[in-house]
């Protein structure tokens, strides 16, 4: 599914307050913009790493959340992209719903990529720039290699040194 029709068939919007995301903005040939991080206290606690492109948020949730040491590296575990307006998303969605329990902004900025993010998510390897309230400096999302019968995509963030 492209864009949003998987986040919107994951959801209940007549029970979840958060945003449909109808309205994708598009800044074709802009590379970048903002980023936010969620701590989710869903089934498990986690935090939603997003990433602005081409009209919606990329996510990973990733499992402990993000490490400022470099030789750490936090699985982050590719999810639908997410539309722009839930980078101000902050409330409980209701048990029983998809992704049910408490989301805080955790941290939020902008980030800057190094070449093209398109191509790097296609590759597996985004490098980018973070200018946040909590995390600065340069950072890598990494793609793992799926393993036998595996469902997710897994990648790693990373912090550069």
């Amino acid at each position: 599914m492209a864009g949003l029709e998987q986040y919107q068939a994951k959801r209940d919007f007549r029970k979840t307050a958060e945003p449909a995301g109808k309205v994708p903005r598009h800044r074709p040939g802009e590379a970048g913009g903002i980023y936010v991080i969620q701590k989710h206290a869903a089934t498990r606690l986690h935090y939603d790493f997003r990433l602005e492109h081409d009209g919606v948020l990329w996510s990973w949730a990733v499992t402990r959340g993000p490490s400022l040491d470099p030789h750490e590296k936090r699985l982050a575990v590719h999810v639908e992209d997410h539309p722009i307006d839930y980078a101000s998303f902050e409330g409980t969605i209701p048990k029983g719903e998809y992704g049910g329990g408490s989301v805080i902004v955790w941290d939020d900025g902008r980030w800057i990529p190094e070449g093209d993010p398109a191509q790097g998510m296609k590759k597996g390897h985004i490098s980018f720039e973070l200018e946040g309230y909590k995390l600065h400096g340069r950072w890598h999302l990494v793609r793992l290699k799926p393993r036998r019968g595996e469902k997710r995509d897994n990648w790693l963030l990373i912090k550069s040194d």
